[in-house]
């Protein structure tokens, strides 16, 4: 991961972003405020444009300013989720380039973050049932030698995986679980960005 390759990342989540919204909105209207796909294209925009005339010393430097960005222009409770992930997993990789060992490290320490401020844990029906199991496939292997598009790409299915584990699950965190049994047979949207989010890093990687 270098600093041209961590800002196309943010690109492409973008793009994912504005893709999916709809379907993020849709999943977020069963369960939730029905806003997840609106703030999430407003954030990862706002990210874009933040980094279009941005000279970053680092790779951390360009997701510390996408992190920033996130928790400045999405509402809810999005922002400051996504948005101290990135900022997280940026002051991790204060370096021009970061090897696979590194990100995942700094992936580690981006889950660290989401879970001291939301008190989430797996199994609760949020982006944590996504993030989790891709940060345990990346981390396995970069342990084992493999290279950074081979663990970024079994990130990505891990937390597709993980994504649709959410389906049968009873909200237990966030606005869905106010809903209690009502919950269960909805695909959480958090899951489903953060999918999204790891599904760009691994075309991202593979592409270069």
């Amino acid at each position: 991961m270098d600093i041209d390759l961590a800002r196309t990342w943010v690109q492409a989540i973008a793009a994912a972003v504005d893709k999916h919204k709809d379907h993020l909105t849709q999943l977020d209207s069963a369960i939730g405020d029905a806003d997840h796909g609106v703030n999430m294209h407003r954030g990862f925009s706002a990210a874009t444009t933040a980094l279009t005339d941005y000279t970053p010393p680092t790779v951390g430097a360009v997701l510390v300013k996408t992190g920033t960005t996130l928790i400045s222009s999405v509402g809810g409770a999005s922002g400051p989720l996504y948005g101290s992930a990135f900022r997280a997993i940026g002051k991790a990789l204060d370096t021009p380039t970061a090897d696979t060992q590194q990100f995942a490290a700094a992936l580690a320490a981006g889950l660290a973050s989401v879970q001291q401020l939301g008190a989430a844990a797996p199994g609760d029906k949020t982006m944590i049932d996504a993030y989790a199991p891709a940060l345990a496939a990346f981390q396995q292997q970069a342990n084992s030698g493999s290279d950074f598009a081979t663990a970024a790409r079994a990130a990505a299915d891990a937390a597709e995986d993980g994504m649709r584990a959410t389906i049968p699950l009873q909200a237990r965190k966030g606005r869905a679980s106010y809903l209690g049994a009502r919950s269960i047979g909805h695909q959480d949207p958090g899951a489903t960005s953060t999918a999204l989010i790891f599904r760009a890093l691994a075309e991202t990687v593979t592409a270069r």
